[in-house]
């Protein structure tokens, strides 16, 4: 489980200080997807930098399985798979050994790595790719191989910034997929977005933040319930108070 508690950062600017995240408080269950949604802009990617400690709040708390992240820092990675907004691959490396690197800095043995290789190559269909140098890989190949490289640890908790930005039809399909086996896994699944249709299909729950605060949290349902709107995307909408940054 992961849960945010009352975060808040702020940054400076040549006009002042401006506050990206102010006062974020959610959990995020075991055994769930929960999607943060948002326009661009919204303080979606600064609240996930917190939680997977990049950034240090300035204040509020961040436990993941009941450490606090601040105080250990160390444990809360390991137990943290991580997808970036920058994806960061070694062109240089082949698919397998981007992953078997990241492997070797989590300290399992060869054999390990040679076995969680060969789970997610499978579960995110890139089998073909793995022995391919990564330079000239589409994006839809360096988000595959940065998702495989960032579980090859086997964590219980991972964090997704909008894994399907830029994808085709057939890869985001397929990528829908590998978050729903990590959900059935029991693992602990966040995934930032602003694509209202695919956190519709895949949450379990729903956290929307607009201007650093989060506006409303729940099912699909009970948010419909809270705005008094039939439709997600109007209730986003009625959330958000504003049109700006909608994607449909």
């Amino acid at each position: 489980m992961i849960i945010a508690n009352d975060l808040r950062k702020s940054f400076k600017t040549k006009t002042g200080p401006v506050r990206a995240v102010d006062g974020v408080t959610f959990q995020a269950r075991d055994g769930e997807i929960t999607g943060l949604l948002g326009p661009n802009g919204a303080g979606k990617t600064t609240t996930l930098r917190m939680l997977y400690t990049l950034m240090q709040p300035d204040s509020g708390q961040v436990l993941v399985d009941g450490v606090d992240a601040t105080r250990d820092p160390t444990a809360v990675r390991r137990s943290l798979g991580v997808l970036p907004d920058a994806r960061g691959i070694y062109k240089r490396l082949t698919a397998r050994e981007n992953i078997a690197y990241f492997g070797q800095l989590h300290g399992l043995s060869k054999a390990q790595i040679a076995q969680r290789t060969a789970a997610l190559s499978k579960a995110l269909q890139m089998e073909d790719i793995l022995e391919r140098q990564s330079e000239g890989f589409s994006q839809g190949q360096r988000t595959k191989t940065a998702i495989a490289r960032a579980l090859v640890h086997d964590p219980k908790n991972v964090i997704l910034d909008e894994p399907t930005n830029g994808l085709d039809v057939m890869t985001t399909r397929a990528m829908r997929g590998f978050l729903q086996q990590l959900r059935s896994e029991g693992r602990c699944v966040i995934f930032s977005s602003h694509i209202m249709q695919e956190v519709a299909a895949l949450c379990d729950r729903i956290v929307i933040i607009a201007k650093g605060q989060v506006v409303a949290a729940g099912t699909a349902d009970e948010l419909r319930a809270q705005t008094g709107e039939d439709n997600l995307e109007d209730a986003f909408v009625k959330a958000i108070g504003s049109e700006e940054g909608l994607h449909a």
